[in-house]
């Protein structure tokens, strides 16, 4: 069974962006960095034409990866509960041993940011928080765990 990648609408036109970026540009540049190199001469001892081959097992290795992504991406949800933390939520939570709030939005993990409020479904901050309800307080599975309280869902 193939792994699903949770995307919202945004992140897979982002995908998308990527991988017709690399298979059509990308990918002509490394034809002329090894075409460049090949003009030099020797390849058993020209670090060039390795790079450039290096360069283009990277490029090749991620257009397979995200057309694997692309195929297998599910759409989040964009009706969000108010009540419940769900995928694709923005969540306010009062960290209780500090006293402070953060904001977060639970994405999948392709697209995950968290210095940018973007956490993935997979962290155990958002595993503790799915699924539960505005006003619930709930210890998060860390190294050191915490709780955290629901205050708001957007």
């Amino acid at each position: 069974m193939d792994e699903k990648y949770y995307v919202t609408e945004e992140g897979l036109a982002d995908l998308k962006k990527e991988l017709e970026t690399l298979i059509h540009v990308t990918r002509n540049e490394v034809i002329e960095e090894l075409k460049a190199a090949r003009a030099q001469g020797d390849l058993s001892e020209n670090a060039d034409y390795d790079a450039a081959r290096d360069h283009q097992a990277q490029v090749e290795s991620r257009i397979k990866e995200l057309e694997y992504m692309i195929r297998n991406a599910e759409i989040i949800n964009e009706k969000r509960s108010t009540k419940y933390v769900r995928l694709g939520s923005t969540v306010e939570l009062l960290e209780l041993d500090t006293n402070e709030t953060d904001v977060y939005t639970i994405v999948g993990s392709v697209e995950a940011d968290p210095l940018n409020g973007k956490l993935s479904n997979v962290t155990p901050l958002a595993v503790a928080i799915l699924d539960q309800r505005v006003g619930s307080t709930v210890t998060v599975e860390a190294e050191i765990p915490y709780q955290v309280k629901i205050v708001k869902v957007s």
